[in-house]
C-alpha cells in the first residue's frame, strides 16, 4: 500500500532559485512529498511565477500590508495552515520571523542558510568567511527556532575557499551545494529518517546528529553524521 505524500508548503521573497530544485526534485519524485503551496511576502517574487507554471497554489502576503511583525506573521501563519503541512520549508524569505509564527510550527519549520552553522549567522556570510581566513565555507539547513538562524542542523555542505575567491565565486558554488542538500534533507524528512526532538536537536535514525548535522557526502545517500 502506497504511503502518503507529505504536504509541503514553501516561502519564498524572491527568485525562487532553491524553490525551483525543490520543484524540479518533486516532479522527478526524488522524496515523498508534495509542494501543496508557495507564499511570498512580495508580490514581485519572480518565484511565485515559477510555483503558477507548475500548477502550484501561488500566494502574496504582503508584509507591508501589516502593522507590526507579529500581525504579519499572525496573518501568514493562518494561509500556512488551512493547507494542513507537514512540513514547512523557508526557501530564500527575506524577513525575521517572530515567535507568533515560529512557535506553532516547532519542529516542522526548516530553512537554509549560507554558512557552516553555528558560523555566521545574518547577512554577508561569504564576506565575513574570506575576512576571518577560513579555509572551508558552505550551507546548512535547519530547523527554525526563535533564535536568529538557530535551531538544530540537519544537514551541511561544506566547500573549500580558494586563494582567489570572491564573495561571487564562493556564493555560486554553495549555492550549487544548497540546492542539494536542501532536496536531501527534505528526503530524510519526507521519509522519516530524520525528525525534531525536543528540547531542540536533530535525530536520524533514532540517534542525536552532532551540532553540524549530517556532513553531505553526493557519492552516499548522506545520512551519516
Amino acid at each position: 500500500m502506497e504511503t502518503e505524500k507529505k504536504r509541503l508548503v514553501v516561502l519564498i521573497s524572491g527568485r525562487g532559485s532553491n524553490m525551483g530544485s525543490l520543484l524540479e526534485a518533486a516532479k522527478n519524485r526524488e522524496f515523498d512529498g508534495e509542494i501543496v503551496a508557495v507564499i511570498s511576502n512580495k508580490a514581485s517574487a519572480a518565484g511565485l511565477d515559477i510555483a503558477r507554471k507548475a500548477g502550484i497554489a501561488a500566494s502574496v502576503v504582503d508584509h507591508n500590508a501589516y502593522q507590526s511583525r507579529e500581525d504579519f506573521d499572525a496573518a501568514l501563519l493562518s494561509l500556512v495552515a488551512s493547507y494542513q503541512p507537514d512540513l514547512v520549508i523557508l526557501a530564500g524569505v527575506m524577513r525575521i520571523l517572530t515567535p507568533v509564527f515560529v512557535r506553532p510550527l516547532r519542529g516542522k519549520l526548516i530553512n537554509i542558510h549560507p554558512s557552516l552553522l553555528p558560523k555566521y549567522p545574518g547577512l554577508h556570510t561569504h564576506e565575513r568567511a574570506i575576512a576571518a581566513g577560513d579555509s572551508e565555507a558552505g550551507a546548512t539547513v535547519h530547523f527554525v527556532n526563535e533564535e536568529l538562524d538557530g535551531g538544530p542542523a540537519i544537514i551541511q555542505a561544506r566547500v573549500p575557499i580558494l586563494p582567489e575567491d570572491t564573495p561571487e565565486t564562493l556564493a555560486a558554488r554553495i549555492l550549487e551545494q544548497e540546492h542539494k542538500i536542501f532536496i536531501e534533507a527534505v528526503r530524510l524528512l519526507c521519509s522519516d529518517q530524520v525528525n525534531y526532538a525536543e528540547p531542540g536537536y536533530t535525530l536520524a535514525n533514532g540517534k542525536a546528529l552532532p551540532e553540524s548535522g549530517i556532513i553531505y557526502n553526493q557519492s552516499c545517500s548522506g545520512l551519516s553524521p
